[in-house]
């Protein structure tokens, strides 16, 4: 039986949970992701909660903790996904170029008898991008599988002017938050 089920195949969140030790299980959820909230930090705890839930019924005694997360890139209120294509890649870069914008990473922590939601909000200060500078990084192919069009802690990061944050929320799991939440319920068994 695993201890820890991360309801995702993220390959960054995968690279966090590792880097800080923690061992788990990836399991994750194929619910489709419907959800009635429409702030951004609703959003994300809404979808957390139901791919966590999903997972843990699917797992029903395999687990002692599922956890799920969600994220989103917002910029005036507007959320901004993965982009489709290079021209909806380049809306979105240039809607964030020399400003700031927030993300938001939801998390649930389900355990057998409980389940546990909070959120992280990072706000990502961008430096001003020129036209030719977007298309370069489009044409890396590294903003195509990303919320926002971008990932910081790739070729991105040198237009990354500054964070007010947690940079593993902006990276899709805020790790340090679930570490220290897991510990204030008393389950340090688990990590």
């Amino acid at each position: 039986m695993a201890k820890i089920i991360l309801a995702s195949q993220s390959p960054r969140r995968k690279e966090i949970l590792h880097q800080v030790g923690i061992e788990f299980e990836c399991f994750p959820s194929d619910k489709d992701e419907i959800c009635s909230s429409v702030t951004p930090y609703d959003i994300v705890v809404e979808l957390a909660e139901m791919k966590a839930k999903d997972v843990a019924k699917k797992k029903a005694g395999e687990y002692e903790l599922v956890i799920g997360a969600d994220t989103v890139v917002a910029c005036d209120d507007k959320i901004l996904g993965k982009p489709a294509d290079s021209e909806t890649a380049f809306e979105m870069l240039s809607m964030l170029q020399g400003r700031s914008h927030q993300v938001y990473t939801g998390v649930a922590l389900v355990f057998k008898d409980k389940t546990y939601t909070f959120y992280k909000k990072t706000e990502v200060y961008v430096y001003k991008m020129t036209d030719d500078e977007i298309y370069n990084y489009i044409s890396t192919g590294e903003p195509m599988d990303k919320a926002g069009a971008y990932a910081i802690q790739g070729k991105f990061a040198s237009y990354i002017e500054k964070i007010e944050g947690d940079y593993y929320n902006v990276v899709g799991l805020p790790v340090s938050a679930i570490v220290q939440n897991i510990k204030s319920l008393g389950r340090e068994e688990l990590l």
